[in-house]
């Protein structure tokens, strides 16, 4: 379970650190938005408007104009003034909190300097504190979401950006079967785009994507696997993307969402190991499945030797497999059974009689089909184990 925490094996989590993918599409978020700005504002008073960086290298500009010298911009530098007005150009300062993050100009001829500075420089104030909040926001249920802070510590948070502490919330994670893009998560923005108190994370863990949903004191389970599969349902039609979806147990605190996290997580991997054939897992929902995850391996082992005394399931080629699925799918009804898989029904007795001297199990009754259905539950278990290097003893 080591990718809950997005961290190696054996690793303990470090400081938080910022989400890299998401930090890059606000960046370019807010390129796009101050560009928009300076581009209408350049359309409506005629002027040319430019951002530079602290260094004084060009940021933003609206179209082509020419930019004072750079003794110019020295000069006023070194001056403790936030602007100032010279010879058809005017310089600001503009602030993020504490932090020095632009130098607005204006270029051309005007007498509406002060005034045309100050308005540009609320509005780019407003979309800088807008953008830093929603980083913010993410970045914390993030990395709360991974553990990286305390009950405390994760109040005080939550309190200074406005999160409720006792919102009703479930966690969904979104795992694509193909490789992942960009436009999965981008689309799942989409979907909750009016769901302004929903959180959206790319987690570190790869290719999988949260989604913190908060819920009505109506929605039930029902609702929530509704969502769940409305998620595949949308991938599936707008990127042709075929995906797991699992979701928690509703979480009423904010405390408990750490926990919803690692239910999720869980649903997500057991119902992969388990009912890979499915889309959707529910924690609350796993069947056996939760009883065979949380078996060690030597307990798994003696029961595989124990149930397949004269042959292992991994041996029975695909056909046979097919036939057993689709007699299990049937409750057992031999009739229904050899009608889907178009074989006479006395050839299908023979195919099982067969089968029951190659395993010592009859799949033809209750007790045996329950038991070779569990056998090859705990055999996948133990491959998944094998397969990710994990020794449950």
């Amino acid at each position: 379970m080591a990718w809950l925490t997005g961290l190696p094996k054996g690793e303990e989590p470090a400081q938080p650190c910022s989400t890299l993918w998401y930090g890059k599409v606000l960046k370019m978020k807010l390129q796009q938005l101050l560009q928009s700005c300076l581009d209408d504002w350049a359309r409506i008073t005629g002027l040319s408007y430019v951002l530079l960086h602290p260094n004084t290298e060009v940021y933003l500009k609206s179209g082509e104009c020419q930019l004072p010298s750079p003794a110019l911009l020295e000069a006023f530098l070194q001056k403790d003034i936030l602007c100032e007005t010279a010879s058809g150009i005017y310089i600001q300062k503009i602030y993020e909190g504490s932090a020095w993050r632009f130098i607005l100009l204006i270029i051309g001829p005007s007498d509406s300097f002060p005034n045309l500075g100050q308005l540009a420089v609320c509005q780019v104030t407003s979309i800088l504190t807008a953008c830093s909040l929603k980083t913010d926001k993410n970045t914390f249920m993030q990395h709360y979401l991974q553990g990286h802070y305390s009950a405390s510590e994760a109040y005080q948070l939550a309190r200074q950006m406005h999160i409720s502490p006792s919102a009703r919330r479930v966690v969904i994670l979104v795992e694509p079967r193909q490789k992942p893009d960009d436009n999965v998560i981008m689309t799942i923005r989409n979907i909750f785009s009016s769901r302004t108190k929903d959180f959206i994370l790319q987690m570190d863990h790869p290719a999988s994507i949260a989604v913190v949903r908060e819920l009505s004191q109506q929605e039930t389970l029902t609702d929530i696997e509704k969502t769940a599969h409305m998620l595949v349902d949308m991938l599936s039609t707008e990127l042709y993307v075929s995906s797991w979806v699992s979701c928690s147990n509703p979480a009423c605190e904010l405390s408990e969402l750490t926990g919803a996290y690692q239910e999720a997580g869980i649903a997500l991997e057991t119902g992969k190991i388990f009912y890979s054939e499915r889309s959707v897992f529910s924690y609350s929902r796993l069947g056996i499945g939760r009883l065979i995850y949380q078996l060690p391996l030597s307990v798994c082992e003696l029961f595989v030797q124990e149930i397949f005394e004269k042959e292992k399931p991994d041996d029975l080629d695909e056909e046979t497999l097919v036939t057993i699925r689709t007699l299990f799918e049937n409750n057992l009804n031999l009739s229904e059974t050899s009608r889907q898989l178009y074989v006479h029904r006395n050839t299908l007795v023979y195919r099982f009689e067969k089968l029951q001297k190659r395993l010592g199990l009859d799949v033809r009754s209750f007790e045996d089909a329950l038991t070779f259905k569990i056998g090859m539950m705990v055999v996948d278990y133990m491959k998944h184990l094998e397969a990710s290097g994990e020794h449950r003893q």
